[in-house]
């Protein structure tokens, strides 16, 4: 009796856990979309349902997924729709798959998107669900190259990718060190892409969706989920394999980046990359604006050094949330515009931060 009683236990509280839903946009996948779902049939935590809405494909995505139905460990979700041509791009049709995915999942359920010609790690799921657990809204895994395509990347294109990722990372170091997300601790990363990114049903909801544009709807939803001060986890044990094919599916989108950059190199760097000293500036001073808000501090010289009038940041800062009031401040504040960095300024700004870190550590020794 004891142990039936035991048994009736573990029965209600695995009914009570969260649904873990994968929501997957494909468009002309048939020959990649088998080893997308492989990928998920081999997880070490499988997920309740996979969703995979295939839009205006001519080819035999259908056909090729429905032939995997019987030898997955899932239920498999396979939606066929048409998008007008305005509608087209991967943003709206990742949006439409997630919105799907959150009526599956219901309202504490757990929501992951990739994309079809995608492989994620067989831990994909087990770490992501582990954040979730943690108390985080929204979790950004890393997009490594596959190494299957890595020889259609020129060495020259993988060198400048290295630079930038370098700079990358080290403005970063200087947001932990100036203005730390506690919740966001290293080692972690900035990536915002939509081949790896989880998120509540019910922060997808409050955020109101994927936005509906056409391309950099991962990013565009990590801003929204940002300015309300959701808790995102950037986790670097979180990887997925993507494809480095030179024609992809969405205008613009990375395949066309990286076609474009072989024939002629981008005369500008991706555009979360920033001078070394503007960095420093900006990650400073969102940490005494952060201060402000939340009322640990009056600092009379903030609306100075921001060039707003006191009238303006007093309203500014009566914003329910603060990612709502920062965001305000960098769109109004000149001091705050971002300038870009060239390719060919890489090597200069990266030393420029390696020094200002450097100088933070032997203030800090002192």
């Amino acid at each position: 009796m004891r142990n039936s009683s035991a048994a009736r236990a573990v029965n209600i509280i695995a009914c009570r856990r969260p649904k873990t839903v994968v929501a997957i946009p494909a468009q002309n996948e048939a020959t990649r979309i088998e080893d997308c779902l492989s990928a998920l049939a081999r997880q070490t935590e499988p997920p309740d349902v996979v969703v995979v809405l295939i839009n205006n494909s001519v080819d035999a995505t259908l056909h090729n997924a429905e032939a995997l139905r019987e030898n997955l460990p899932f239920p498999l979700h396979l939606e066929l729709l048409a998008l007008p041509p305005e509608c087209r791009g991967a943003g709206y049709a990742r949006r439409m798959a997630m919105a799907l995915a959150a009526d599956i999942a219901g309202p504490d359920g757990y929501l992951l998107t990739t994309d079809a010609d995608a492989i994620v790690a067989n831990d994909w799921i087990e770490r992501t669900v582990a954040n979730f657990q943690r108390g985080h809204d929204a979790v950004c895994g890393r997009a490594a190259l596959d190494p299957r395509d890595a020889h259609l990347i020129p060495v020259h294109l993988q060198e400048d990718d290295r630079r930038e990722c370098q700079l990358i990372d080290l403005l970063d170091q200087m947001a932990w060190l100036l203005d730390p997300e506690r919740h966001d601790p290293y080692p972690r990363h900035t990536e915002a892409s939509g081949a790896s990114l989880a998120v509540t049903v019910q922060a997808l909801h409050n955020a109101g969706g994927i936005p509906p544009v056409s391309l950099g709807e991962d990013r565009a939803f990590v801003r929204a989920l940002r300015m309300m001060d959701r808790r995102i986890r950037h986790d670097p044990s979180i990887v997925v394999a993507v494809s480095g094919r030179l024609y992809g599916r969405a205008a613009d989108g990375m395949a066309d980046t990286m076609r474009r950059r072989i024939a002629q190199q981008d005369e500008c760097t991706d555009e979360q990359v920033e001078p070394a000293e503007d960095a420093w500036r900006r990650y400073g001073l969102r940490r005494r604006a952060r201060d402000v808000w939340s009322g640990h501090s009056t600092d009379r010289r903030l609306g100075n050094d921001l060039a707003v009038s006191a009238a303006v940041l007093d309203g500014v800062m009566m914003a329910r949330f603060f990612g709502t009031a920062w965001a305000t401040l960098e769109a109004r504040c000149p001091v705050l515009a971002r300038r870009r960095v060239a390719f060919t300024e890489l090597p200069q700004e990266i030393a420029a931060a390696e020094a200002l870190l450097g100088q933070s550590e032997l203030a800090a020794a002192d």
